[in-house]
């Protein structure tokens, strides 16, 4: 659960470092040297990066949020049992 609240958290200020802005994709930032290398400045409607650009421009919204906290909680779900099965796999005991 906390991982998901710090994802959500930390997802605008993520977005705003890599480039995607208000005001669009920032020049000389990491979003633009994707945009131009990989999408050669068109993007498709409906790519992960114009949905990246739309989050920055306009903010994520709940849906948005949800997404990423669901995410971020099955992540850290997946390592920690990860984790555990390594433990009882090595016979480990605390």
């Amino acid at each position: 659960m906390a991982a998901g609240l710090a994802a959500v958290a930390a997802a605008p200020s993520v977005l705003g470092a890599a480039g995607f802005t208000a005001g669009g994709v920032a020049a000389g930032s990491i979003a633009a040297s994707v945009q131009s290398a990989v999408y050669g400045g068109s993007v498709a409607s409906g790519s992960a990066f114009a949905l990246l650009q739309s989050a920055g421009a306009a903010g994520i919204g709940a849906a948005g949020n949800a997404a990423i906290a669901g995410t971020a909680g099955g992540i850290t779900a997946g390592f920690t049992a990860l984790g555990n099965n390594m433990l009882v796999c090595f016979n480990y005991k605390s």
